[in-house]
């Protein structure tokens, strides 16, 4: 992964940690979110945001939640090298499978970075 992707990559889960902390668990998902969207071309950092979404569910006694997590980590793992939907947010709300618009701040990052399975 590359540096500036990995930076990035840090910054949103930093700040879905601080967003929660300080109690906003709206804003802090959606980092979480954001940080699917950089991390899902990377077997293990894709599968490590899936584990801290499936945290934060746990946390908020999310049920839906804790097995929508379970079954995209699960997935992450298996599929990641073979086909990941650009875009997709990753929580339980959407279809694992769903394609999604990419943010313009994100897109750049991952426009000049090829995919990987580490």
């Amino acid at each position: 992964m590359r540096a500036q992707l990995r930076a990035a990559l840090d910054v949103e889960l930093k700040t879905a940690h601080a967003n929660e902390a300080r109690g906003d668990k709206f804003r802090a998902f959606a980092h979480l979110k954001r940080a699917h969207i950089l991390a899902q071309r990377f077997t293990l950092a894709h599968a490590g945001v899936h584990l801290r979404m499936l945290a934060f569910g746990w946390r908020q006694r999310d049920v839906r939640e804790m097995i929508g997590q379970t079954l995209r980590l699960l997935a992450a793992l298996l599929f990641s090298r073979i086909w990941v939907p650009e875009g997709n947010t990753g929580g339980a709300n959407v279809s694992a499978l769903k394609p999604m618009p990419v943010p313009p701040d994100l897109h750049e990052l991952l426009r000049a970075q090829p995919g990987e399975s580490r």
